[in-house]
């Protein structure tokens, strides 16, 4: 049953992914800032390449970012469905889903993806990001802790 709530995560995290860009495309013109702190501001980038900017080009790369997402997702969408796992394993796979479906349609709506989360220090900033981003670096990292912690568990000789 958990498990379910667990996939019920995915439209109520793409919603939330929607809103929060929409809010941001409506009240702040693109490269706009709104300061909130002396190391964050809210802001209107578009991200045509990768992962926080990686690869940030034109091109072909554009169809690329179009289509690796969208096959990691249907991935995702198969094994959630197929394969009986543990609560966390679902709770990453999960959050993985919603944020790259988040991306995924920004970049057939918009061509690029739009972020507005900004930290920084002085002139160094983090790429700006957004809701999907953290979904899925978040589901990312609990798969890497999953993992780690289950190659400390000890092998049974047998």
């Amino acid at each position: 049953m958990r498990r379910y709530a667990f996939l019920a995560l995915i439209p109520v995290l793409f919603a939330l992914d929607r809103v929060t860009k929409y809010i941001i495309m409506q009240d702040l013109p693109i490269l706009g800032e709104i300061k909130v702190a002396s190391f964050f501001s809210i802001v209107h980038v578009r991200n045509p390449g990768g992962v926080f900017g990686i690869l940030n080009q034109g091109g072909y790369a554009r169809y690329v970012f179009l289509i690796i997402p969208a096959l990691v997702a249907i991935a995702l969408i198969y094994i959630l469905i197929r394969y009986t796992m543990s609560d966390a394993r679902t709770l990453a796979l999960s959050l993985i889903l919603a944020g790259a479906l988040g991306n995924i349609y920004d970049r057939f709506a918009y061509g690029s993806v739009v972020d507005f989360l900004d930290f920084y220090y002085g002139n160094h900033h983090w790429p700006a990001f957004n809701v999907a981003d953290i979904a899925v670096s978040v589901g990312i990292g609990l798969i890497v802790l999953l993992e780690i912690a289950a190659g400390k568990k000890p092998q049974s000789s047998g």
